[in-house]
């Protein structure tokens, strides 16, 4: 009788959500009602597009319906999010730093819904819950095939707004880059802007006739622009966010990119079985977010700094890397 009594006080603890993990009113991943909010178009070959192609993933995997909704200005932010909020919505998600502080003054309102913000940094109990790619990793990795490809020793490097998270990575490409080129001379400049693709170009062309031969823009649609440039003048590019060598083959010369589709999956995945965290959820390179993308260009001995560059990463060996490979090969 005890034994009978106990499973049924347990089956009741479950069904009330009290056990971690195991939410309360479990429904089918189908049913849930989410929306990914873009600052951009989804075709813009950077990180647009690369979030979409997360959402691709995660309903063909996990079988939701996640919609979409793209080229949402700043000034709409807090109205977006109100809205979906509004109609009831249990997951939005939006792709972006920008989307922090709109998120935070929105989400108290809400409670049932999740607000999950793509490379965000500011969490809160109970249902701010941001996914943050270690982006530093991945320019860590694009820096050193840029040091390694610039032959006169000067690069050009731009991001869209200086924030936190955007000085860090650029902070760190610089540094990367220097391992294969320690005389290294970096020109670095902000956009103020993620859609000016005529001021990237101008940016872009300003480096280049100041010597620059490596470019790498951060800055979404801004750096179709300075792609553009690149190809015209014939120096060479490094892609980032999304693989972008197919936009300019033979001038994007390698692209270090993120896996969304992985990390989507893995996020969504995670809030379906009740386990994302009102934390800052972080993934990177050890977690299979973060991959490179080699045009015919890239000889194979930088290749192999690269894959020991992943490796020291995974195994936290940085520092170690380094005193290893004080020179271009």
């Amino acid at each position: 009788m005890k034994r009978f009594v106990l499973l049924a006080v347990l089956a009741a603890m479950v069904s009330a959500g009290i056990f971690h993990g195991v939410p309360a009113f479990a429904k089918a991943p189908g049913d849930h009602k989410m929306v990914l909010i873009l600052p951009g178009p989804i075709n813009d070959q950077s990180w647009n597009a690369t979030n979409y192609a997360g959402l691709q993933a995660v309903n063909k995997t996990l079988g939701t319906k996640m919609e979409y909704v793209e080229n949402v200005q700043a000034s709409d932010y807090e109205s977006t999010f109100r809205n979906y909020a509004e109609r009831g919505y249990d997951l939005i998600m939006a792709a972006g730093t920008q989307f922090d502080e709109p998120a935070s003054r929105v989400a108290p309102k809400y409670p049932k819904t999740v607000f999950c913000v793509v490379n965000g940094m500011a969490a809160a109990e109970p249902n701010v819950m941001p996914i943050l790619p270690k982006e530093y990793e991945a320019s860590f990795l694009a820096g050193i095939i840029a040091g390694h490809v610039t032959k006169s020793g000067k690069i050009g490097i731009a991001g869209g707004f200086p924030n936190k998270l955007m000085i860090r990575l650029l902070n760190t490409y610089e540094w990367a880059a220097r391992i294969g080129r320690s005389d290294l001379k970096v020109a670095r400049a902000y956009a103020n802007s993620w859609s000016d693709v005529a001021l990237g170009k101008q940016m872009a062309s300003s480096m280049i006739d100041g010597g620059a031969d490596v470019l790498f823009f951060y800055a979404n649609q801004v750096g179709l622009g300075a792609i553009q440039a690149a190809k015209e003048k014939g120096v060479k590019y490094i892609g980032f966010a999304s693989d972008q060598n197919n936009a300019a083959p033979g001038t994007v010369v390698a692209s270090v990119y993120f896996d969304f589709a992985s990390m989507y999956t893995w996020a969504v995945k995670k809030y379906l079985d009740g386990t994302l965290k009102p934390v800052v959820n972080e993934a990177g390179i050890a977690e299979g977010i973060v991959k490179v993308s080699y045009g015919g260009d890239i000889a194979p001995a930088v290749r192999e700094v690269v894959t020991a560059a992943e490796e020291a990463v995974k195994k936290g060996h940085v520092l170690f890397f380094l005193s290893g490979y004080p020179e271009k090969p």
